[in-house]
């Protein structure tokens, strides 16, 4: 049973180069993005790079937060 249909080998709309650049304004996972695309991640970095869009890390802290005491 799939829950989104995959565009293997497709090429890019329109459509889905907007949602692209909406998706990655908003800082969303790769792995959510290519979910929503039918994408793997490696199309999703792909293609964002071919665009100059900049996949930021999501909304991690850089510092493990646990004290050493």
């Amino acid at each position: 049973m799939t829950f989104y249909t995959r565009n293997t080998e497709k090429p890019w709309t329109t459509d889905d180069i907007a949602t692209l650049r909406k998706l990655v304004r908003e800082n969303t996972p790769t792995r959510v993005i290519g979910l929503k695309l039918g994408r793997t991640e490696a199309a999703i970095y792909k293609k964002a790079g071919e665009l100059g869009l900049i996949l930021k890390p999501v909304n991690q802290s850089p510092y493990s937060r646990r004290s050493d005491s």
